[in-house]
């Protein structure tokens, strides 16, 4: 069995790898349309100069969420940044469940360069350019300026496309914060959080994942369609649960509500409803007796 071990305050674990496993699960999911947007955006661009602008983009996702990471850590130590985080996280979730469209979006492919890319799912084609727009317009977190009737320039569209990222890794990097939770009893008081680790970790899986394994898991939704909204069901939980340590967690009383005992019931409330939104995402898709097809 592997012991608890502590380096430099960090420590490891076996429930960190549960909770590495989860994000790597649901930072490919949120991933997803992420690398979609990303491609779109960088299709503005002359063929030859598209893979280095997202290799620059790349190269600035790392960069930021290594800051990103650090500044959220030191953030949390106010409690009103949790019910924001957790409002946001709340948010987007809800906007995905139940205000966006999804009956018309396209069907996933993969260009020669392996980048995802949308076509018409009943013929195959591609998308027009304004039916591109469009795309990135509704799966982007923030309006974004429309590219001029020619090609758009280079760097201009490199800051673009790190902007979007940086949008983008607001949910990813607040869902791994929500995971894991405030420091647990007994950290001292002006102590780094002792799973600081998991969340740097967490953040740097969402890049690697949203540029080189967006093909495993589009493959996964494809087989288990379920899984997309199962992610989206972890972020409202997760951000329920930065809520709810907002609510009774006080200066007073830092651990009224103890996501980290499973001597208190809000261990087994909160990784319960996670264990189950998570089955829901691999159920059998439904088939539709009328039409004959799976949804």
């Amino acid at each position: 069995m592997l012991a608890a071990i502590d380096i430099y305050g960090q420590t490891l674990d076996w429930s960190d790898l549960g909770m590495i496993g989860l994000l790597v699960l649901l930072e490919g999911a949120l991933s997803i349309d992420n690398a979609l947007v990303l491609g779109l955006l960088a299709k503005r661009l002359p063929k030859e100069q598209q893979r280095r602008a997202l290799t620059y983009g790349l190269v600035g996702a790392f960069v930021f969420r290594f800051i990103a990471v650090f500044m959220a850590a030191l953030l949390l130590e106010w409690r009103i940044v949790k019910l924001l985080g957790g409002g946001y996280l709340v948010y987007i979730a809800i906007k995905h469940l139940f205000f966006e469209s999804h009956e018309d979006d396209g069907e996933v492919h993969f260009t020669a360069e392996g980048e995802p890319t949308l076509v018409h799912e009943r013929t195959g084609e591609p998308l027009t350019e304004e039916e591109e727009e469009t795309e990135i317009r509704q799966r982007a977190p923030l309006p974004l300026p429309r590219p001029p009737r020619n090609y758009a320039k280079f760097w201009p569209t490199v800051f673009v496309i790190e902007m979007t990222d940086i949008a983008f890794a607001v949910d990813s990097i607040l869902a791994a914060i929500g995971v894991v939770g405030s420091a647990p009893p007994g950290t001292p008081k002006d102590a780094v959080h002792p799973k600081l680790w998991v969340i740097i970790a967490g953040g740097l899986l969402g890049v690697i994942l949203m540029r080189f394994a967006a093909v495993i898991f589009i493959k996964l939704l494809e087989r288990f369609p379920r899984f997309s909204i199962a992610a989206y069901l972890l972020v409202l939980v997760i951000g329920g649960k930065l809520v709810v340590d907002w609510w009774f967690n006080t200066a007073d009383h830092p651990h009224a509500v103890d996501f980290h005992s499973v001597g208190n019931p809000a261990f087994w409330i909160f990784w319960g409803l996670m264990a189950v939104t998570f089955a829901t995402g691999f159920l059998p898709k439904r088939r539709d007796r009328k039409k004959g097809i799976a949804s």
